[in-house]
């Protein structure tokens, strides 16, 4: 047998084995890839229907239908632990290291972890609270709260808002940049959904910690309340003109005292120590008056100044402070339905800021009965609501839409207590910017001495664009107003609400004090009035710019003010980090709009 034979032989056995091992390899590449495939399919029919039960869930809490919650909840909860474990598995794990392929089968197993996670430790402890106490749990009856079930609430609500807040960083923190855009459009809504229901279940669970001793769990607790009166602006709605003395113990609620801002003589000098830029952009009446200690738009300040004015009066020291106004009121009475006044008045949701904010002054000269009537219209609403004889889910839905609104702020003298209550929007500081989102704030002083900014519209438009080599953003705020007054409001109207020429400002005229506060980074470049470039007042509160101008308009006029500021870090495009507005709550409400701007002729 010649060699050659021998070799070729030799050689079949090897070749067949390779061939063997190629087939056997190949099966198991096969078999990989069907796992992975059909384990991957019936991931994702999981991950659906548990979509579909989370909005069961968020339909549940809404119908305050406690049942269905839990039900749903508990079916997501199943639902996304098997898509751990259908994404879990060794060869899965293994998979992910494959290029191609790898990340997206990483960053679903992620999600499915967090879902997983969101769903036993946040979605099922609330739905059980949801299940166990019902919205009417949390309304008074015959004046008191029960405070119980918010005690009972607490460690299911704390639970739930320690693991949105974790869970959103994990999600955040998943890396898309190697995925198909499927699974990167699913990370991208995952993270949204996660910070607005993170952003949610904060504030109850900040609510839930501080409502049992607010409301006197620990013994009584007296709030001033403080009236705003949005036909005088101030910078956070309007002239505190009526005040009253609440007084809390045990969910008890009591209104002990009511008074009216002429019940308090002007102070010869600030009741209490005023910020040196305070001071300087607002003035000293900002603690003199108690009209005006809300002229600076830090509700805080204004709060402590109140208080002590209160305390000087009548000789109370006060646990805290609350504001509130009548368009607030208006979404309150959506829950209790008409009150009637002591004067036979009927006053509903759809009439009550007309009616105290308008007619009052038409019917009653005399200020002294002007405060009668807002007395007595404060004491009818709160009767309704204490009585307990109220839709509570609506309640809530307008504390709600009150708070967003910036219609009701709150103040604590309990500095661990004001801790919790700043950074929502009833702290009612200053705009605070972030990385993602600077904030501007645009607030308005009445400048008449009337009560003409009910007939006072205001619009804001904000715009970004980038025109600097170095990529700092150009800011552009638009500020709108226009006196909606008759014609004829010189004659027409009374003269306590015209003002009657005081100030200098012509009877049935607008006088608007306007302040922007930019944010800490931006610098004030240039401004231009009804396409006019003018200079304006400039100066800084707390770190922020703030430039100031005032514009007096008679019936029917319309000014707009156009401001450019100079953005801090570079973007990467004018559609990044759009700047956001918080503004004053008028009476009708300021729309917000977004501004194109074009670098080549930014102030026009």
């Amino acid at each position: 047998m010649s060699d050659r034979r021998i070799r070729h032989q030799e050689s079949f056995p090897r070749k067949r084995v390779i061939l063997l091992a190629l087939g056997a390899l190949a099966l198991v590449i096969t078999f990989c890839v069907a796992w992975l495939g059909v384990r991957g399919w019936l991931a994702t029919q999981h991950l659906r229907s548990a979509v579909t039960l989370a909005g069961r869930v968020q339909d549940g809490l809404t119908a305050n239908d406690g049942t269905t919650t839990l039900d749903a909840a508990g079916g997501l909860r199943s639902e996304v632990s098997s898509a751990v474990d259908l994404t879990g598995d060794p060869i899965w794990r293994g998979a992910e290291f494959i290029p191609f392929i790898g990340d997206d089968l990483r960053a679903v197993r992620q999600v499915s972890i967090v879902l997983s996670s969101v769903a036993e430790s946040a979605v099922l402890p609330v739905a059980q609270v949801a299940d166990r106490f019902g919205v009417d749990t949390f309304k008074p009856v015959d004046g008191v709260l029960d405070l119980q079930p918010l005690v009972d609430a607490r460690p299911a609500v704390d639970r739930a808002d320690s693991t949105l807040t974790s869970q959103l960083e994990v999600a955040q923190a998943i890396d898309t940049s190697g995925t198909v855009s499927q699974v990167t459009d699913a990370v991208d809504q995952l993270v949204d959904v996660l910070g607005s229901a993170s952003a949610q279940v904060d504030v109850v669970a900040r609510a839930v910690d501080l409502a049992p001793g607010m409301l006197g769990s620990d013994g009584p607790r007296d709030y001033l309340v403080l009236f705003q009166n949005n036909a005088e602006l101030r910078a956070t709605g309007g002239i505190p003109g009526a005040v009253a003395l609440l007084r809390v113990e045990g969910g008890k609620i009591s209104l002990v005292q009511q008074a009216s801002s002429g019940d308090f003589p002007r102070a010869d000098a600030p009741v209490l120590p005023l910020p040196v830029e305070t001071q300087g952009l607002y003035g000293a009446i900002t603690g003199q008056y108690i009209q005006d200690v809300n002229l600076p738009p830090q509700f805080p300040l204004s709060a402590q100044l109140a208080r002590e004015m209160w305390k000087q009066q009548f000789g109370t020291e006060v646990d805290g402070v609350l504001s509130i106004d009548p368009v607030a009121l208006s979404y309150l009475l959506t829950a209790t339905g008409p009150v009637t006044l002591p004067t036979g008045d009927v006053l509903t949701s759809d009439n009550v800021v007309s009616t105290l904010l308008s007619t009052a002054y038409s019917r009653y000269s005399d200020p002294t009965q002007q405060d009668d009537f807002f007395a007595g219209a404060a004491a009818a609403v709160f009767s309704s609501i204490s009585s307990g004889n109220l839709d509570a889910s609506a309640l809530l839905a307008g504390l709600a839409r009150a708070g967003e609104e910036r219609r009701v702020y709150l103040w604590s003298a309990d500095d661990t207590e004001q801790s919790r209550i700043a950074e929502t929007t009833l702290a009612g500081e200053l705009p605070t910017s972030t990385a993602d989102q600077p904030k501007f704030g645009v607030y308005f002083n009445d400048g008449t001495a009337s009560k003409m900014d009910y007939y006072l519209g205001t619009q804001i438009s904000i715009g970004q664009a980038v025109c600097r080599q170095d990529g700092r953003p150009s800011w552009v705020v638009d500020v709108t107003l226009t006196n909606n007054a008759p014609a004829d409001a010189a004659t027409s109207l009374p003269e306590y609400v015209t003002g009657g020429g005081q100030l200098g400002t012509p009877a049935g005229d607008i006088s608007t004090n306007v302040s922007i506060y930019a944010p800490s980074a931006g610098v004030f470049v240039a401004a231009a009035q009804d396409g006019v470039e003018v200079g304006l007042q400039t100066a800084t509160d707390s770190g922020l710019s703030v430039t100031q101008y005032q514009k007096t308009l008679s019936p029917g006029q319309m000014s707009t003010i156009r401001v450019e500021f100079l953005g801090g870090d570079p973007v990467a495009d004018a559609t990044t980090a759009i700047p956001g507005i918080e503004s004053t709550p008028t009476v009708h409400g300021t729309e917000t709009r977004f501004l194109k701007i074009n670098c080549e002729s930014r102030l026009s």
